[in-house]
């Protein structure tokens, strides 16, 4: 059975260039780096960087994106560093809890969320969507 996510991989079309942003930016630690790849990680994530050609040029149209918890205490410093990293901003926070909307240097879609889904529930409960259900 299934247990969790195992690991991320993204590709990359500068190892450097992206793992720079990940450590330097996001505080990722880096754990070992290769020609062509290298393993970070931050909390429980396994970040795989890995250098691929056919690596997209723009960022994807739809909303799906990777977000990345931080406590409100840290948020506004984290989005501040974002942002003075030059991060693309690719939407704009229209949920509850603090959001900010980023994209990486190979325009994969990011997001740093100071909230959790027991609020994001109860937000829901308090205010619903239509036709939202729940099963829990």
């Amino acid at each position: 059975m299934i247990t969790g996510i195992n690991h991320i991989t993204l590709s990359v079309r500068d190892l450097e260039e992206s793992i720079n942003f990940y450590t330097s930016v996001l505080d990722f630690r880096l754990l070992a780096k290769w020609m062509k790849g290298a393993y970070l990680s931050v909390g429980d994530i396994w970040l795989a960087l890995i250098l691929d050609q056919k690596v997209r040029q723009s960022p994807i149209l739809e909303y799906t994106h990777i977000g990345l918890t931080v406590s409100i205490e840290d948020f506004p410093t984290l989005s501040q560093r974002i942002q003075q990293s030059g991060a693309k901003i690719w939407q704009e926070n229209k949920s509850e809890g603090a959001s900010l909307y980023f994209l990486d240097p190979n325009d994969h879609k990011l997001e740093i969320h100071a909230s959790d889904l027991n609020t994001r529930i109860k937000t829901a409960k308090a205010s619903p969507w239509e036709g939202l259900e729940f099963f829990i």
